[in-house]
């Protein structure tokens, strides 16, 4: 059967508009369907239901590969690794895989914690002064301090880590146009093309030097980069030089962006949700009290995992995973040809009124003990799925409940930004609007 199609006039001005609700508002249209969008020579097709979702990213992986839209511009930030296809994501799965076990990563808590609070101490000056903070800078600065110290073994110096955080935010979003007209030649200048260059140029200064002396000298360190010259060492110079430089942009992107997004979003939502922010509050300072946070800490912060997977449910980091038919196949009843785009969205499926009542409202009672009601398996996967699930899910929910708790054991956050907030269309899922908060001690005065 022929899936239904919306033409170029219904959707070019919504996408325009606003990229990322358009896509949901589609899938609504369609109650789920697969459907055909008619972007000029663009046609990719809309994946939104569950099941479909799940013969895509489980069922039949191996004939929906990551190529084309995103991929390409991707793939010249991180090069062919964890984000990849066929040898090089078997290669770097297999080399990073126990770098991001469950285990593995509650060996890091402690220290992960120790450089939280180290980071949040230096917030103080903000907080005594009452300065308005940009809040995804500030965010991204501290998740990428700790990440460097604990994963890195703070082989960054501080000075190339204020260096490589921005440029990454920077290569990530600004292939924002390329990612909405992917037909585009990669000759063809499009907006964001030289900040892109400028910042993969940065980070390679960053990192290449250390690749290069971690392959001379490899140690026996468990920092990410000895592990990986370790496993590496083995395989040709310029080969060994450039899969490690891939794996380590991976990692860094994996460990840090989907915390330093995700916890952008929270605070307009706490600010939104008085009632979610007064229950965190309180879960905080039962919890931690006012001391600084620790790894002992987390188990019993179950009120902040409930918040942080709703916060995953409405606003999905990784927003967008498209694929490609590689074979022709039927997704249901629908026939879809080679070299076709499906466009899969854990931003759409995770609003289908299908599967989740009062699908925009914020509500993490739907997640909290005992109350989860069941649902299809991808109904909900901000982290993907299939063998390309994401390999830094149990990292962030380490790292991101351990930050919000030091975070608001100190402070309680007032919020500054225009609503509604528009994500924007990049790698990761952020407000396209400055989002500023002020950080008031506790005990120094309420919350606005």
């Amino acid at each position: 059967m022929r899936p239904p199609a919306l033409p170029l006039r219904r959707t070019l001005r919504p996408l325009l508009r606003d990229p990322v609700h358009a896509l949901g508002s589609f899938a609504r249209q369609t109650n789920g369907q697969v459907v055909r969008l008619s972007l000029g020579p663009f046609r990719p097709y809309l994946v939104s239901h569950p099941d479909h979702v799940q013969h895509v990213l489980r069922r039949d992986w191996d004939n929906h590969p990551r190529e084309g839209m995103l991929w390409k511009p991707v793939e010249r930030l991180a090069g062919r690794s964890i984000i990849s296809d066929g040898p090089d994501w078997e290669s770097a799965r297999r080399v990073m895989q126990p770098l991001f076990t469950a285990r593995y990563v509650a060996s890091l808590t402690q220290g992960m914690a120790e450089a939280i609070d180290e980071g949040i101490t230096a917030l103080e000056p903000y907080a005594r002064a009452g300065r308005w903070i940009d809040i995804c800078a500030e965010m991204g600065r501290l998740v990428s301090k700790t990440v460097i110290r604990v994963l890195f073994g703070s082989k960054i110096s501080v000075a190339d880590a204020e260096r490589l955080g921005p440029a990454y935010g920077i290569a990530a979003t600004s292939f924002a146009s390329r990612l909405l007209l992917p037909f585009a030649p990669e000759w063809v200048p499009m907006p964001g093309d030289r900040a892109f260059r400028r910042a993969v140029k940065t980070i390679d200064e960053v990192l290449m030097p250390l690749v290069r002396q971690s392959l001379r000298e490899p140690g026996d360190g468990n920092d990410i980069i000895s592990a990986l010259a370790r496993a590496r060492r083995h395989e040709d110079g310029p080969e060994a030089e450039r899969r490690i430089r891939d794996d380590l942009v991976s990692i860094y992107g994996a460990s840090v962006e989907t915390t330093a997004v995700s916890l952008t979003w929270l605070w307009p939502v706490l600010h939104d949700h008085p009632e979610v922010a007064a229950r965190l509050y309180e879960e905080v300072e039962t919890v931690v009290g006012r001391g600084p946070v620790d790894a002992a800490c987390l188990p019993r912060l179950t009120y902040m995992r409930a918040v942080f997977d709703e916060l995953l449910r409405l606003y999905p980091p990784g927003w967008i995973l498209p694929r490609m038919a590689a074979k022709p196949g039927l997704l249901g009843d629908v026939p879809i040809e080679a070299g076709a785009t499906l466009l899969i969205s854990p931003f759409v499926t995770h609003r289908l009124e299908e599967f989740w009542d009062r699908p925009e409202e914020f509500d993490p009672e739907r997640f909290a003990e005992g109350a989860q009601e069941r649902r299809h398996r991808y109904a909900y996967f901000p982290f993907g799925g299939g063998p390309h699930v994401c390999i830094g899910r149990h990292l962030f929910y380490a790292e991101a409940p351990l930050m919000v708790a030091g975070l608001l054991a100190r402070f309680r956050p007032q919020v500054r930004a225009p609503r509604p907030l528009t994500p924007f269309p990049a790698a990761s899922l952020r407000p396209k609007e400055l989002v500023e908060v002020r950080l008031v001690p506790v005990g120094g005065g309420a919350a606005a």
